[in-house]
């Protein structure tokens, strides 16, 4: 049985490992919440200990051979068609599985101390674990249908979990809302599948790169056209503009929910997709003629905007909310925002790096918030907070951790991994390096305005007066988290990600050395990006460090309650939906109800009914009458054959 197997096959646990637990946890443990949560945790814990061992084990194979595949099963194969359910290993999907695995233990420990008293605790393991299967199908796959599969599984389990607490409104809407908007992402990210092995002959991403760099030429004149359209699977799952509405409503969802959404796991699916295929990027085409005008502007360079307006735009929504998850929402949609600028304008290696330093500060970050709610006993409005940092002084200092590593303050992890793509942009794109920096500088207000409003000055409620520490099972993986999140940018993983994609990242003989490398690889970037900063950390602190309530309303007006309404995209939207889609259905009803069901159906039906109710009558049963039938009918005949 075991004559084929192969070292490589082990990572097989770490894909079906969550996957049993979830099985296990429907068909038999649901009812026993805590048995449930134990079986979860013990599988994802032991996942993340796999892949290390695996990580350990093929290190330095996948920098010597580039690629390492478990034995494949033949799946599919139709004419020319052959899909093989295989898992590749390579130095991209070797740190992804780090980074998912890691903080998604972290994540399933905390949620046992916040989901303790819920009565549907073994729902919420269960969907839990299905989501990490799906996210690490995602992570190890190595076709595109094989992605996909697992790209609609996290959609679904996503829907489960941002819906768990289904008995509110606003959670139904909200699952419903994320599932709408993704699968729009994901017709474009099927029909750029189809384009591609229409084009290329293979899904596999291995032949598929070996094909290319062979003959470039094969792409034809539709490279622009696929790439765009592979991007639209990204732009839903990733939130990007115009796809971006869904993810402050999937904070109705509960915290950990938003941490493992939010952090490392559903929306940088869409930054590792692009990162997986980006070699499909590297043509230029000139676009389909009913897209003529886009002709000189390649995928990236759209890409490349679209990150750079996605980050500006979230960053400035962020100003002016007030509810402390959609804070967090808001600047991973601006941090999403700056990993796809990232790969539109330099490739994959400032977009891994900022994406896996996130993961740690933004998961801390969405924890902290969590215990936040949970010590002032489930409020959310800053405003009716204050005082936290002496009552909840661990949470307090993790938290502050968290939020200067995203504002990029040295030595932080979040300082290095920024000012890459400060430097990228600095590098390529002038008005992008300007939009970067601008989004820095929002970053760090909105986060300080958060610490200051939240954390200090006195207690605003009495939810803030009685505060407490959260237990020790929530507390804990936060200081796990402070540590990746103070020192990853020490840690060499610019490094380890450039020697696969390329890069200029020299090795380094010291953490002082490390330290200042920013400022010698590209003083300018460093300099703007620490200037930022400060900026925006001096104004933070002018208007809320010791604020009742928020000034800016007064003093923007109009543009504060654009901000705070989110520039009104939901209402654009709905006005879209209302004079497009609901005027089309409106219409279909129209035609349904009067011609197809009414003179149709109903008309066919009632048509032969009265027919059938006049030859009844016709059957009396009376002779005189069938006499007097028979004469009229021969009458008939005479006079039509005379005239």
């Amino acid at each position: 049985m075991f004559d084929d197997f192969k070292p490589e096959d082990v990572v097989w646990i770490i894909l079906f490992l969550p996957l049993l637990a979830a099985a296990a946890i429907g068909l038999f443990t649901k009812r026993d919440g805590k048995f449930s949560a134990q079986l979860s945790i013990s599988a994802v814990v032991l996942t993340f200990l796999v892949s290390c061992g695996v990580f350990l084990m093929f290190k330095q194979t996948v920098f010597d051979t580039k690629l390492v595949t478990a034995t494949p099963l033949n799946w599919l194969h139709i004419g020319e068609l052959k899909v093989d359910i295989g898992l590749r290993l390579d130095p991209l999907s070797l740190l992804m599985l780090l980074v998912v695995t890691g903080v998604g233990a972290m994540i399933h420990i905390y949620s046992y101390g916040y989901m303790k008293e819920d009565r549907c605790m073994g729902r919420y393991f269960g969907s839990l674990s299905v989501f990490m299967f799906s996210m690490l199908g995602i992570v190890l796959a190595n076709n595109f249908v094989m992605m996909f599969i697992f790209w609609e599984l996290v959609g679904v389990s996503s829907y489960l979990l941002i819906g768990f607490w289904y008995e509110k409104p606003s959670a139904a809407d909200a699952c419903k809302k994320a599932f709408i908007t993704n699968r729009l992402g994901d017709f474009g990210f099927i029909l750029g599948i189809i384009l591609v092995w229409a084009t290329l002959g293979s899904v596999n991403f291995d032949e598929l790169q070996q094909r290319l760099l062979k003959a470039p030429e094969a792409w034809g004149g539709v490279a622009a056209l696929a790439g765009f359209l592979i991007f639209c699977g990204a732009m839903g799952k990733s939130a990007q503009f115009p796809l971006h509405v869904w993810l402050p409503d999937a904070m109705e969802g509960p915290t950990p929910v938003s941490a493992l959404i939010h952090a490392a796991t559903m929306v940088a699916a869409g930054v590792y997709m692009l990162c997986r295929v980006f070699f499909l990027f590297g043509a230029h085409s000139n676009w389909p003629a009913p897209l003529a005008f886009l002709n000189g502007v390649t995928a990236l360079d759209l890409i490349a905007w679209i990150g750079g307006f996605t980050a500006l735009i979230a960053a400035l929504m962020a100003v002016q909310q007030n509810d402390i998850k959609r804070i967090l929402a808001y600047s991973t949609l601006s941090q999403l925002g700056y990993m796809v600028m990232a790969v539109g304008l330099t490739g994959p290696t400032a977009a891994m790096y900022h994406l896996t330093t996130h993961a740690f500060f933004k998961a801390l970050l969405f924890l902290g918030a969590g215990s936040v709610i949970y010590g002032c006993h489930h409020e959310q409005d800053i405003w009716k907070m204050g005082g936290l940092n002496q009552k909840m002084k661990i949470t307090w200092l993790t938290f502050l951790i968290g939020t200067l590593a995203l504002c990029g303050v040295p030595p932080f992890s979040g300082f290095f991994s920024k000012d890459d793509i400060l430097a990228q942009a600095a590098q390529h794109s002038a008005l992008l390096f300007i939009l970067a920096t601008l989004v820095a500088f929002l970053t760090t207000f909105y986060m300080f305005r958060l610490v200051f409003v939240a954390f200090t000055g006195g207690a605003r409620s009495e939810a803030a007066g009685h505060a407490h520490e959260s237990p020790k099972v929530m507390v804990w993986p936060l200081v796990v988290l402070a540590v990746p999140s103070t020192l990853a940018g020490f840690w060499g993983i610019d490094r380890f990600i450039g020697r696969n994609f390329g890069g200029d990242h020299a090795a380094t003989t010291s953490w002082l050395d490390q330290l200042f490398a920013p400022f010698n690889h590209s003083p300018l970037a460093a300099l703007f990006g620490l200037l930022a900063t400060i900026v925006g950390f001096s104004l933070a602190y002018t208007f809320y460090a010791k604020a009742e309530n928020d000034p800016l309303p007064e003093k923007l007006g109009a543009l504060s309650r654009a901000m705070r309404n989110r520039f009104y995209f939901d209402e654009i939207y709905e006005w879209l939906i209302a004079a497009t889609h609901e005027l089309v259905s409106r219409l279909a009803e129209f035609v349904d109800r009067w011609f197809i069901a009414g003179l149709g159906v109903r008309g066919a039906h009632g048509t032969t009914e009265l027919i059938g109710r006049a030859l009844r009558l016709a059957q009396s049963g009376n002779l005189q009458t069938y006499a007097f039938l028979f004469v009229a009918g021969l009458v008939v005949v005479i006079w039509f054959s005379l005239k």
